[in-house]
């Protein structure tokens, strides 16, 4: 069983500061959804824990850094879904999920590999995609297919960006009722940056909300989705209700910025 413990987490491009003392913790078996506006730093956030870039602070993965892992450590233990898939023009889905034994095999593929490739493409109802090009994939099967290979790979923590943004909602709603499942059976520790409040309420243990590169609040969702908070970090007049036992966010107007002072 996994825990992770994010450690004062700071990024900065040139001449921009992105993030500043990101801490948090996700026990096992648990979601962490990170929600914030645009800008606040959530895909950010994600390439800083997969070590895409390097940020200050510490990231613990049962008490070892992940900065300090080698590329083949991190690959075992993280599994990483971006927001835009990438992959070879003419590798087949299956191919590309396969990609994701190679921690466990390298250049070597052996038949448990192929075994495991065939029961996560059944897992996520994409088998009959399995000989497609990735290149011929819409937005949405790209994203299922990068999830196969993050699933494919056996880590004990899945960093996911934006993994439902080019889903429609059945696709939305199986993907993550998926993720859920593995998380919790298999007491992994996921992150899901997600733009849509809703579905982090809905799947998400725990909320990390950030604003400008902040930690503005963490807590559940019901605990955090409020009219005053929504209004405070997004700018918008919002109704909550509670749907299934979960908040429902519905947006009612943005918040009008009062026109600066003009100097005389």
């Amino acid at each position: 069983m996994v825990k992770v413990d994010i450690n004062q987490v700071s990024f900065s491009y040139p001449g921009a500061d992105v993030l500043h003392d990101v801490t948090f913790q996700i026990g096992p078996g648990e979601i962490t959804g990170i929600v914030g506006p645009n800008g606040s730093g959530k895909s950010t956030l994600i390439k800083c824990i997969d070590t895409i870039l390097k940020p200050k602070g510490s990231i613990l993965l049962d008490g070892t850094n992940v900065l300090k892992m080698d590329s083949v450590e991190r690959a075992r233990n993280i599994g990483l879904v971006p927001q835009y898939g990438t992959s070879a023009m003419d590798s087949t889905v299956f191919e590309t999920v396969l990609m994701g034994r190679r921690p466990h095999s390298a250049w070597r593929i052996r038949d448990e590999d192929i075994d495991k490739v065939a029961e996560t493409l059944e897992c996520l109802g994409i088998k009959d995609m399995a000989m497609r090009t990735f290149a011929s994939l819409s937005g949405g099967q790209k994203q299922i297919t990068m999830l196969a290979r993050a699933i494919c790979q056996e880590p004990e923590f899945l960093l996911l960006d934006e993994p439902t943004s080019a889903l429609d909602i059945k696709n939305q709603l199986e993907v993550l009722d998926i993720l859920r499942t593995l998380v919790k059976e298999r007491s992994m520790a996921a992150i899901i940056a997600i733009h849509d409040l809703n579905l982090g309420a809905r799947y998400a243990d725990s909320i990390v909300m950030l604003r400008e590169g902040m930690v503005f609040s963490t807590g559940k969702a019901d605990e955090l989705y409020t009219p005053e908070m929504i209004e405070e970090v997004y700018g918008v007049k919002a109704v909550v209700l509670e749907v299934l036992g979960k908040p429902h966010v519905v947006p009612v107007s943005p918040i009008k910025k009062e026109p600066s002072d003009q100097a005389e």
